[in-house]
């Protein structure tokens, strides 16, 4: 038989480690609406469970040539070698935002070849200097 001290141990380690769960549960589920994870074309021409008007993003490379500047709009195609997305954005676009570079819309699908951002977000790699402190190197050497 198990004395006092052990059972109280038991009732003791159960009771939080239900705490514990309910807590992780709680969090994840408050969370699920604000992660937004990015899909490649290829993704979303693929997938048969997209919800259109839903905010999402979408991620891959501006293609070359393919930018195109209104009074108050760009368009652009964004692309992962395979498949590509038209993107329309009213706003205006980082200063890492070109042609070949990569990129993540955030917005809308309004359908699977036509997406219409919100925010558009530049990415770079390691590699990448502000052009401006490039500047200041070059003029120190």
């Amino acid at each position: 038989m198990l004395n006092k001290k052990v059972k109280n141990r038991i009732v003791v380690f159960f009771g939080l480690a239900f705490l514990f769960i309910i807590v992780t549960v709680s969090s994840i589920l408050a969370l699920k609406d604000n992660i937004l994870y990015f899909l490649s074309p290829t993704e979303v021409r693929e997938s048969s469970n997209i919800v259109f008007n839903k905010k999402m993003r979408i991620g891959g490379m501006v293609k070359k040539g393919s930018i195109y500047n209104d009074r108050n709009e760009i368009k652009f195609i964004i692309t992962d070698l395979k498949n590509e997305i038209m993107v329309s954005y009213k706003g205006t676009v980082p200063n890492l935002f070109s042609e070949g570079k990569g990129v993540i819309a955030e917005g809308s699908l309004k359908d699977k070849k036509f997406f219409v951002a919100k925010r558009i977000l530049a990415k770079h790699d390691e590699n990448y200097m502000p052009p401006d402190l490039k500047n200041v190197i070059k003029d120190v050497k």
